[in-house]
């Protein structure tokens, strides 16, 4: 699944780089995933999207929202460009060729959206719908006030982890970038948000905004390729690239466990728990 700095350059990059291409023909569904949705039948989208040409993308919290005349593609999982003659892998759940010999390939890791509609279809897309209406924290209007709506009479129950990276409280926000936030802001995944401080609370709302930022201005995460299947260029603090290592901040060993059905990467001298 993708999260909100990898969807904000994935989708720069479509725009620089499809802008004007023209659909040629479109393969959905050619490798089965058990946990890859679409949008109505599958076997309809070359009709759909043949002819049709790419007016640019835009980012909406972990989905890349392509345009392609009139027919919206929003897409959660990992893009890859391919230059003229390059094969596309075997595997794969959606695959637009273009009359230019290039290609935009759809492969799902582990789940994701490949959803194809109308402006006005959106009622069949949970994870376009869910987002549309919120704000992203990569903009200005996502403020202090903005993010204190987010809490609630159940939050203080809530870990830190369980209060950024579930129920998309904040659409795009996952477990991954999690991580460095929470580093960031000084506070444990498992920390209650009872016993957070008012500061601590400023600390975790400054650290959302300025990583996830500081994660677009340099491409993305090491952790994750973009449109061209390169590594972004921002160096994870907490990551499975880390593990082990000391941390950058008092040399502390970090450690990984599992907790709320993924992992945490944790410094203890950092993030005291």
């Amino acid at each position: 699944m993708m999260e909100l700095p990898e969807a904000a350059v994935i989708a720069r990059q479509i725009t620089e780089t499809l802008t004007g291409k023209r659909i040629a023909h479109a393969v959905a569904n050619a490798s089965p995933h058990k946990f890859a949705w679409y949008s109505g039948d599958p076997a309809e989208y070359n009709d759909r999207l043949a002819g049709k040409v790419i007016r640019g993308a835009a980012p909406l919290a972990g989905l890349v929202e392509v345009h392609a005349d009139d027919r919206i593609l929003a897409l959660s999982t990992a893009l890859r460009y391919l230059p003229a003659g390059e094969k596309p892998p075997k595997k794969h759940q959606l695959l637009l060729s273009f009359d230019d010999g290039t290609a935009l390939v759809a492969t799902v890791q582990m789940w994701g959206c490949l959803a194809c509609f109308r402006e006005g279809e959106e009622a069949g897309v949970p994870d376009y719908l869910s987002a549309i209406d919120r704000t992203s924290p990569l903009t200005d209007a996502f403020d202090r006030a903005t993010f204190d709506t987010l809490f609630g009479p159940e939050t203080g129950k809530l870990s830190a982890k369980a209060f950024l990276a579930t129920e998309q409280r904040i659409p795009g926000l996952g477990n991954g970038v999690l991580q460095d936030i929470l580093w960031t802001a000084r506070i444990h995944p498992k920390r209650k948000m009872a016993e957070l401080s008012e500061a601590a609370i400023d600390d975790m709302y400054a650290a959302v905004k300025s990583v996830l930022a500081d994660m677009v201005a340099k491409g993305g995460r090491d952790t994750e390729r973009d449109l061209f299947w390169q590594p972004g260029g921002y160096r994870t603090v907490l990551s499975r690239n880390t593990v082990g290592t000391p941390c950058p901040a008092c040399g502390t060993t970090i450690r990984k466990e599992a907790y709320l059905g993924g992992a945490i990467y944790v410094c203890d001298t950092c993030q005291p728990l």
